[in-house]
Parts: C-alpha cells; structure tokens; sequence
C-alpha cells in the first residue's frame, strides 16, 4: 500500500477548503457561517488553518502583526483546550470531538481524521518522526500511537489502545494493549458522509 502525500496550506482558497472541509467534519450544517458563542473546539480549528496559511503563504515583514496575532489567539486556544498540535501535521476534514489534554508530535495525518480527547501521537526516544496515519481514521478516546508507524486508511483504533506497530490493512479495528486487530468494521459510521470522495 502506498501513502499519499500530505497536502498542506498554500493560497487563500487551500484555506477555505480547509476551513469549509474542517466545519463539515464537526457535523455543522451547510447553512452556519461562524462558530458562536459555545463552539470553542472550532474557533481552535479555524485558528489552527490560520495559523498554517500565515505561516505558509504570508512571506512578506508587512504581515508581522497579523501573524503575531494569529499565533497569540492560536497559543492561548491550545491552553484553553488542552491540545498540542504542531502546524502542518494534519491535512483537510478535521474533527476534534472533545476538550481534554490532545499531544500530536511530529507526525502526518490524512484527510477526514477524528480524534477524540486524551489521544497521544508521539514518537520513541531517539526518533523525532511519529506516525504516518491515512485518511478516514477514527482515533477512540484515551488512544496512544507511539513510534515512526503507518497506519492505513478507514481505520479505527479503539479507545484506550496502545499502538506501537504499523496497520498496513484498510478498514479494519484495532483495539486493546498492545493493539491487535478486533474485527474488519471500517471507520465510515464515524466520518461524515459528505466528506468522503
């Protein structure tokens, strides 16, 4: 099986597709415009892309202040919240279901991730790389996924698991300490439909 490349950020319209794919993956109808007053998880990802886009596209001294202000509103939402995402690291169609403490180290994520609070995505000592993870993932509750792995697409990784090796098979469960695989159940139930291609 062979992973795609991660795409990133690189123009004001990769932005909205990112900003529009990220609200649809939060399960927020067509029709809602902006996060209100209690939709703190999608303020968080909408400064994230921002963050990304500034950061990415806005070369020039002139935009100083804004990018200073995007990452100060971007640092202060992380605290808030609990989550320690690095720039870059995750691709389109993002959902984050919930606050509480969320650690992604050094690692490429693919389109239509769900993520679910307390997660930990890191890498080994001695090893600054962690997981290549493809798209369509669901990551259950308390779930740690540890070292340079691959996991494969339309995957789900049970709440509380441990990973430390590759799942290199599509659409299929794994769950437990050490994680092994459960059943053949795909991910789909848990990825909006109108995100996937």
């Amino acid at each position: 099986m062979t992973f795609k490349e991660k795409k990133v950020i690189r123009s004001k319209s990769d932005l909205k597709e990112y900003m529009y794919r990220d609200k649809i993956a939060l399960h927020y109808a067509e029709g809602v415009k902006r996060p209100g007053f209690k939709d703190d998880i999608w303020k968080f990802e909408i400064l994230l892309r921002k963050n990304e886009y500034v950061t990415n596209c806005l070369k020039s001294n002139i935009f100083l202040p804004y990018k200073l202000y995007i990452k100060y509103r971007f640092h202060k939402m992380s605290l808030k919240l609990g989550f320690t995402i690095p720039l870059n690291s995750i691709d389109s169609g993002l959902s984050i279901a919930h606050y509480g403490l969320l650690t992604i180290g050094n690692c490429k994520i693919g389109k239509n991730c769900r993520i679910q609070e307390g997660v930990n995505i890191g890498s080994t000592s001695g090893d600054s790389k962690a997981a290549t993870i493809g798209d369509n993932v669901f990551i259950g509750t308390g779930a740690k996924i540890i070292g340079n792995i691959k996991i494969a697409d339309n995957v789900v990784i049970g709440a509380g698991s441990v990973v430390t090796k590759s799942i290199l098979e599509e659409g299929v469960t794994y769950a437990g300490v050490p994680a092994r695989k459960i059943s053949n159940n795909d991910s789909k139930k848990f990825i909006d439909s109108r995100l996937v291609d």
